[in-house]
């Protein structure tokens, strides 16, 4: 297989890390040069783009991008971890009648745009060189600081009675960093009640779609019968499509490609924006807007070879 540079899309399927999706992307193309751009829990599934070659110089912008989720909350119980796999920490009977469609709705308000959490104990997050999760399985809790994050939209889709329990199923488009379980629990409690996230799917990361996901087994097959698997890559300037393109003058391609700046005429854009600059079909980097003396220039950030 000749040298790959694009982004995979990989659905990825519950009981697994990242990590371990990175591992088997890393086999099936023949290189080292692979990376996620938003790691999922093992139990979440979904939509995971996972960047080769040259494309892992896109991870850093990737996965400052907003990201979408399908959710199943669980009125009625919280749990140690905030999701599933937890132990029961509190219990109470819901009542159906008392968590209406308007209710959700209410709640939900509460919750978008900034607002602030406070990290799961159960999570990555490092305080002092030791991640939260290992201190909680050591029994420990220790005081965490609250981190803002942005709640985009909250779109209601059903509610469910299951025993005792209410499920409540919605959307939520959020920035990097939002612990969904966390708002589940924060959401529970708006409510009146103690509440877990039951089950969570990635549905839309920064440009990636669910729609594009292949799942990792399907790509696995496809190496094993001898299928062209690089058809399932998806090209750097496409996934570069959330950035504003710009086309330089054909006398300003050699300059480009070696990292020095140039004049951006007739370009609307606000100073710190990123850019593609392009010429013709061909990617030449991530460039960010600049003001100078004579107008807005372009500064490289990222300079794409040729044969990207």
């Amino acid at each position: 297989m000749s040298k790959v540079h694009g982004v995979v899309v990989i659905d990825k399927p519950a009981g697994m890390t990242s990590h371990d999706c990175v591992a088997r992307v890393r086999r099936m193309f023949g290189t080292k040069k692979v990376g996620h751009t938003g790691t999922l829990d093992p139990e979440v599934t979904g939509v995971l783009p996972i960047c080769i070659g040259n494309a892992t110089r896109l991870v850093e912008y990737l996965q400052e991008l907003p990201k979408r989720y399908d959710v199943i909350m669980r009125l009625g119980s919280s749990t140690t971890t905030e999701d599933a796999g937890g132990e029961i920490v509190e219990h109470k009977q819901v009542d159906p009648h008392d968590v209406t469609q308007q209710k959700i709705e209410e709640a939900f308000r509460q919750f978008l745009g900034e607002i602030e959490q406070i990290p799961p104990m159960y999570s990555a997050v490092k305080v002092n060189g030791k991640r939260l999760y290992d201190l909680a399985r050591e029994g420990i809790v220790i005081e965490r600081n609250a981190r803002k994050v942005t709640i985009y939209e909250l779109d209601f889709h059903q509610v469910k009675t299951d025993g005792e329990f209410v499920d409540v199923s919605f959307s939520c488009t959020c920035s990097k960093g939002t612990y969904v379980r966390t708002l589940c629990v924060d959401l529970g409690r708006a409510l009146g009640y103690p509440a877990h996230m039951k089950q969570l799917r990635r549905v839309k990361s920064g440009p990636f779609l669910e729609k594009e996901a292949i799942p990792l087994e399907r790509l696995e097959e496809a190496v094993q019968t001898g299928e062209d698997i690089t058809k399932h890559v998806i090209p750097i300037s496409h996934a570069l499509s959330f950035l504003p393109r710009y086309e330089i003058a054909p006398d300003r391609k050699k300059a480009v490609l070696n990292g020095l700046s140039t004049a951006l005429p007739g370009l609307a854009a606000k100073e710190g924006t990123l850019i593609c600059l392009f010429s013709g079909e061909q990617l030449l980097g991530i460039h960010r807007v600049c003001l100078g003396p004579k107008g807005l220039f372009a500064k490289a950030e990222k300079v794409f070879p040729p044969e990207v």
